[in-house]
């Protein structure tokens, strides 16, 4: 009889030990079987997707957010730049004043659509070889530059401008043509110069051009 108790005491305990195992076994809430901690919503790829969505975005494929499309720039004044070949070129008479002498570069456009000039056209005086005999003129200072719109049959004028050389006592040349290049062409157009000597040496005396207005010149 001793025995048997002995035995069914034993069973019994067996039985208790193995109900505590398995109720430590079992998953609660907020834990994983493991015993770690479950992760967070922050972790799961559709909360990431909800969240970007909340902040202004619209969740792609990869869960991260899609920018907000943005305006496109202004379009750039190059798109509707007069061309050299839609250009005539010619230059005003002088008018002299304070020792200085004043002419007018002017540019007509001569298209059918309308363009736009902007900045400094290039000028360089040239023998009938089409050889330069004079350093480059200048660029004016402190003046604006501004976008010129041409319709067609509307001019542009910029200013060019020198101290009379028998003034300044420097060496002269008289130039046999300009070559007037539009504000960023490569392409020159060639006009006779009627004005005289000009300054050879780069040292006094040396003409400037200012950017293009709108208008022929005074």
């Amino acid at each position: 009889m001793t025995h048997r108790r002995t035995v069914s005491a034993t069973l019994a305990c067996c039985a208790a030990l193995a109900t505590a195992l398995t109720g430590c076994t079992s998953t609660g809430t907020g834990s994983a079987t493991d015993g770690s901690p479950a992760p967070s919503n922050s972790a799961n790829p559709s909360s990431a997707a909800s969240s970007g969505t909340a902040n202004g975005g619209t969740a792609d494929s990869s869960g991260g957010p899609t920018p907000t499309p943005t305006a496109s720039a202004p379009q750039s004044p190059a798109a509707a730049r007069c061309h050299s070949s839609e250009l005539r070129a010619s230059i005003g008479p002088d008018h002299p004043g304070a020792g200085q002498e004043n002419f007018a570069i002017i540019l007509v456009n001569g298209s059918h659509r309308t363009c736009t000039v902007y900045g400094f056209p290039g000028v360089a005086f040239v023998n009938s070889a089409g050889e330069a005999v004079t350093p480059d003129p200048e660029r004016t200072t402190g003046q604006e530059q501004r976008i010129v719109t041409l319709t067609p049959g509307a001019s542009a004028w910029s200013a060019l401008v020198f101290t009379n050389p028998a003034l300044s006592g420097v060496t002269t040349v008289t130039p046999a043509a300009v070559l007037v290049t539009p504000p960023d062409e490569t392409e020159s157009i060639r006009v006779r110069w009627t004005g005289g000597k000009v300054s050879n040496t780069g040292k006094a005396s040396v003409p400037q051009v200012s950017p293009v207005r709108p208008g022929a010149g005074g």
